[in-house]
């Protein structure tokens, strides 16, 4: 099996930041499957199998698509893999791979404004739903979160 290769002419900056996005987007994944399991990283007002599937769901379909930043700068975000059935060995359109990272960034950027709105200006801080409790917990919420801000950084440069 061959390595896949970086493509020509792409800047140092541009390949580190379309590596780095997994690593940026795993930590809140992970704290949304701890939590979904019962893991104490924080309190969930009321639980309920809708609210578990919804939060698996998103984290089953985050991770593979942030895996795929990394085509933006690799030979093989160029041409599908040969393994693929169907579509293996022919070319990707420029046009659904450039519009996926502006589509996840975008939302990204949008959630990350709204959840800053919320947090700055107190709605609702008493109302149900899931609260962190604790210097500890609000800690490993900004440690899984925070990253997030920095992918719509990285794509937009």
């Amino acid at each position: 099996m061959t390595k896949p290769k970086a493509l020509p002419d792409v800047p140092r900056w541009a390949a580190v930041a379309a590596h780095a996005v997994p690593s940026l987007v795993l930590p809140s994944g992970i704290r949304r499957v701890a939590l979904t399991f019962g893991v104490p990283v924080a309190r969930i007002d009321n639980p309920s199998t809708g609210l578990a599937v919804y939060q698996i769901a998103l984290t089953v379909v985050a991770e593979p698509l942030d895996f795929l930043t990394p085509g933006l700068v690799r030979e093989w975000g160029e041409v599908f893999p040969r393994r693929l059935p169907l579509l293996g060995g022919r070319p990707v359109g420029v046009r659904g791979a450039t519009s996926a990272a502006p589509t996840g960034t975008g939302g990204l950027f949008a959630l990350t404004g709204w959840f800053t709105y919320v947090a700055v200006a107190g709605i609702g801080r008493d109302a149900p739903g899931t609260h962190v409790e604790g210097p500890l917990q609000e800690a490993l919420f900004a440690v899984c979160y925070l990253p997030l801000v920095a992918w719509p950084r990285c794509s937009w440069r």
